[in-house]
């Protein structure tokens, strides 16, 4: 009982923070009196005296100009008043560094499924980041860790050598690409150093350390320190590091065996009481949650064939811990790998000899001859993650609260039925219901996202129906980002794409979201003389099967409730794409915007004047493309201004920001705020 209390307690303190943590000390009696109800306090009070100590090192020098120095990991400089972001290109390499620039708050997601680089640094106890930083001085990593690499990837293939960098030194970025194929394939855990690198070293220390009987355990835990020490903390190997340390101390004293589930509680809190921040990382939840997982779902021990035995644990773990991550999965990828348990079944077996072999490696001089070994087992898991990497998995947007609530609230009958402590109709009759709850959702309201792709344009309209519209498509480097954003909101597919006009930073990315998504029409003004840029995008559409509506002034589309009426260009335009470009009305129910694409403020007189709630500003807010006559034909209440950050145009011209201030107009930047939603109803 005391590990569940301790790990409660801790648990609590670290997502309630400081001060609002002291408030659990009113749970305190529902724990039973005496060692449980104070183990559960004194975690709760030492987990908020440590945040307490924390504190915020940088709030005092925000906005300020600032020199740090000091080690460096993975982006994030360890100075003597506190760890701090590095925002230079490039990231210099791991070692130490001194740099200077401007101390500001860590940015969150750019869009919806962007890299949220604030929850990232939350994670890590990081709450600033050095903006535009110059560095003045680095010294690459030196130490026992690049040795350790020069004698692991010796004789190695290079394919080889990323993949027993990943797993022997957690040097994940090596593998490039094939990370993302790791991913897919539901194999991700194997690269990040855990539980199955902790049990292969341990195994290995305690060998090698017969002779010393009881004080093999020691030894075993000191190298295990060490090895934590040259690779660096990791949540899930700090996690895997406290639950072997554990036992083995109780070996060294010679008490018996621990349950798994009270080491695993007592790592939560030992963990939390050093790092109470990486309660927001999502590498803890995921460790933690698939350990969780595995022990509910591990079946009991059975009289079987060693083999069959292996087999069937090692599937059912794989099944218990995707059970367990599945919503975090879907939540913040995107996909859920339906064969990641036949996956993990068949890449076990190969990671269970790259990883010792690959320890031996690198620790033992004179190992050389493993080369041939290694890179033959490499070929063989790299093959296996790529071909898995390509199977059907389970796409879903972002979840909700209610969406992880209903999931959990389905998940635990089921595992209180397969651990015996529910009748199986009970359990399926409760899964059930939360599921019906699921599937029984609210009726999305529509809205707009105006999208962040930097210097050029990209806005998705959700309308009623599950109707999807996407008006424009950045520049072609945008066009997997975007496909990241629709992804997490839960599009799968585009009844209708509206290409404003052919220029690279509003269509550029169109032709290849065109090849890899389903998209119901596509929507292009009256076609040009010899565009390349539109040559391309008409001829993605054409092989996609996708087909072309033309528009210009006094046309019309409704789709999904609303309506299109476009005010630009004429039938026969003239002059640059930007006088080619499509403008038009959005009227949803009793709600209106404009959108302006590139089209320049000449024409608006020709453009029926019209009150509007938001105005897509055109031209990323150049002089030319706002002014007085579109703001009095307008009238609108905001503005948005898709820009890039210290873009070389001076976009938005300052003429343009002073006359939207003029008119009361509230403006939304995505240099300066990321995407925009704004609610239609």
């Amino acid at each position: 009982m005391i590990p569940y209390a301790l790990a409660a307690g801790a648990l609590l303190a670290a997502l309630a923070g400081w001060p609002w943590g002291w408030l659990g000390l009113v749970a305190a009696p529902l724990w039973p009196a005496g060692k449980p109800r104070r183990a559960y306090a004194l975690a709760l009070a030492l987990v908020l005296l440590r945040l307490a100590a924390l504190g915020d090192p940088w709030a005092g020098r925000l906005g300020g100009a600032a020199e740090v120095s000091g080690p460096l990991r993975r982006g994030v400089v360890y100075d003597a008043r506190g760890p701090i972001f590095l925002d230079a290109y490039p990231t210099p390499a791991d070692g130490w560094v001194r740099a200077r620039g401007v101390v500001a708050r860590p940015r969150g997601a750019r869009n919806p499924g962007d890299f949220d680089l604030r929850a990232w640094l939350r994670g890590r106890g990081v709450q600033a980041v050095l903006q535009d930083a110059e560095v003045l001085d680095h010294r690459p990593q030196g130490g026992l860790r690049p040795a350790l690499r020069r004698r692991l990837v010796a004789g190695l293939t290079p394919q080889a050598a990323s993949l027993t960098r990943a797993l022997t030194l957690g040097e994940r970025e090596a593998l490039g690409d094939d990370q993302e194929a790791f991913r897919r394939a539901g194999l991700a855990h194997l690269l990040a150093l855990s539980g199955l690198h902790v049990g292969f070293l341990v195994a290995f220390f305690l060998t090698i350390g017969l002779p010393l009987r009881r004080w093999r355990y020691l030894l075993a835990l000191a190298l295990l320190l060490g090895y934590l020490a040259v690779v660096g903390p990791s949540p899930s190997l700090t996690r895997a590091t406290i639950m072997a340390g554990v036992w083995l101390l109780a070996r060294a004293a010679g008490r018996g065996e621990a349950p798994l589930a009270a080491l695993l509680a007592l790592a939560l809190a030992v963990h939390l009481l050093l790092e109470p921040y990486a309660v927001w990382s999502l590498s803890l939840q995921l460790s933690y949650l698939a350990v969780a997982g595995i022990l509910v779902f591990l079946p009991p021990r059975r009289s079987l064939p060693r083999p069959l035995s292996w087999a069937r644990d090692a599937f059912f773990a794989s099944l218990g811990a995707q059970a367990a991550i599945a919503p975090l999965l879907l939540h913040y990828f995107g996909r859920l790998p339906l064969l990641s348990p036949l996956a993990n079944l068949l890449a076990l077996p190969l990671a269970g000899l790259l990883v010792p072999l690959g320890f031996v490696k690198a620790l033992l001089p004179g190992a050389g001859l493993l080369a041939g070994p290694v890179n033959l087992l490499a070929a063989g898991l790299l093959d296996l993650a790529r071909l898995f990497a390509g199977l059907p998995s389970l796409s879903w947007g972002r979840l909700d609260a209610g969406g992880f609530a209903v999931y959990y609230l389905a998940l635990l009958p089921l595992a209180l039925w397969w651990r015996g402590l529910l009748a199986a109709r009970r359990a399926l009759a409760l899964a059930a219901a939360a599921v019906l709850a699921a599937a029984l959702p609210p009726a999305p309201r529509p809205d707009v996202w105006f999208l962040d792709v930097g210097q050029g344009d990209a806005a998705l309209l959700r309308l009623r129906g599950g109707v999807e519209v996407l008006v424009d498509g950045g520049h072609e480097w945008d066009a997997s980002r975007l496909r990241r954003t629709l992804n997490a909101l839960g599009v799968d597919d585009l009844d209708l794409v509206v290409a404003t006009h052919p220029d690279a930073d509003h269509v550029g990315g169109l032709p290849e979201l065109l090849a890899s998504f389903p998209v119901g029409a596509l929507v292009v003004g009256p076609p040009g003389s010899g565009d390349p840029l539109e040559d391309r995008l008409r001829e993605a559409a054409e092989r996609a099967g996708v087909p072309l509506i033309e528009a210009w002034r006094g046309r019309s589309l409704l789709i999904g409730g609303a309506r299109l009426d476009f005010v630009h260009p004429p039938p026969r335009p003239t002059g640059s794409d930007n006088d080619r470009s499509l403008a038009f009305y959005l009227t949803v129910g009793d709600h209106r915007l404009f959108f302006a694409g590139d089209a320049p403020a000449r024409y608006a007189l020709e453009w029926p004047p019209r009150r509007v709630e938001v105005l897509k500003v055109s031209h990323h807010g150049a002089a030319s493309g706002t002014d007085e006559t579109v703001l009095r034909r307008l009238r609108p209440r905001y503005a948005w201004v898709s820009v890039g950050r210290h873009n070389r145009f001076g976009h938005p011209a300052a003429a343009v920001i002073e006359e939207l201030r003029r008119y009361g107009v509230e403006i939304h930047r995505s240099d300066r705020e990321g995407a925009w939603r704004y609610p239609l109803y």
